[in-house]
């Protein structure tokens, strides 16, 4: 299979959750502005699934270029809970991140599509057909 992860540094979120976190710390909490992605071989094409929990469908950004595949994504959320008009609590996620994958060669990249719903991500990378390669005789004159 082709497509390989890319690491970026715009990922900061998760720059610094991989530098100061203890090695246990590995939460879905604290990987969630650079969230894992799942692909898989499914025969035709291959498979990407992101989780976006919380990130809007307006939010979403997928390109490609020069056979990179990037998925963007930023979210802003506050959740404020009051009680006789006084905070008791309020939290806040805000972020953006960046994922980018090698399709390689094998991959027909204007044939993608995409797919959001109840904060997952799934995308549909078809795969190349194969050819055959055909053997000509050359006459020679």
């Amino acid at each position: 299979m082709s497509l390989v992860p890319r690491n970026n540094l715009l990922d900061i979120d998760r720059f610094f959750n991989d530098i100061w976190a203890p090695p246990a710390a590995n939460s879905k909490a604290a990987t969630f502005f650079a969230p894992l992605v799942d692909i898989k071989d499914v025969g035709e094409h291959y498979e990407i699934t992101a989780e976006l929990p919380g990130v809007d469908r307006k939010d979403i950004h997928i390109h490609v270029k020069e056979g990179i595949l990037t998925l963007e994504a930023e979210t802003d959320q506050e959740d404020k809970e009051e009680k006789d008009g006084k905070v008791i609590r309020q939290e806040r996620r805000y972020g953006k991140f960046m994922r980018s994958f090698n399709l390689g060669s094998d991959v027909h990249e204007e044939d993608i599509e995409a797919s959001f719903k109840d904060g997952v991500l799934k995308l549909q990378a078809p795969k190349l057909l194969e050819r055959e390669v055909e053997r000509r005789r050359i006459e020679v004159h």
